[in-house]
């Protein structure tokens, strides 16, 4: 082993030719770019997907939001519509676009928080609660 090799973190693969417009090769090019969220590989993935799906609470999908931005540049956007919220679907959840981020990732992300709002109701009730009356 190089010290080279050693000295900087794994980076996420890239991902097969036209399967994914997440301008990788851009940012790396870039000398000004955030490479944080490149160290995402799949492996790691995995395991931010996993987590999400087996969410506590609120304060937990709260501090896994905060994490999230502070360690890879990540931001989520989550809110619930002005109407009535009636299911699952009344809340919405986004992952910000930036140069580096997998489309799939944006959209799996979102897909693990709603599982685990499915299985947890009452992280939803106390998201619901947040801005609502009783906050």
């Amino acid at each position: 082993m190089t010290p080279a090799t050693t000295a900087f973190p794994p980076i996420r693969t890239e991902c097969p030719p036209g399967a994914c417009v997440c301008g990788r090769e851009a940012l790396l090019q870039s000398p000004s770019g955030d490479l944080r969220v490149l160290r995402l590989t799949r492996e790691e993935e995995k395991r931010l997907i996993e987590r999400l799906e087996n969410l506590d609470s609120l304060a937990d999908l709260r501090r896994i939001e905060a994490r999230l931005e502070q360690q890879l540049g990540i931001r989520l956007a989550i809110s619930t519509s002005p109407h009535e919220v009636r299911t699952l679907r009344g809340i919405t959840i986004l992952v910000l676009e930036q140069p580096g981020l997998c489309r799939k990732t944006r959209q799996a992300i979102p897909a693990a928080i709603r599982r685990s709002l499915e299985r947890r109701p009452e992280i939803a009730y106390a998201l619901l609660d947040e801005g609502g009356l009783f906050a």
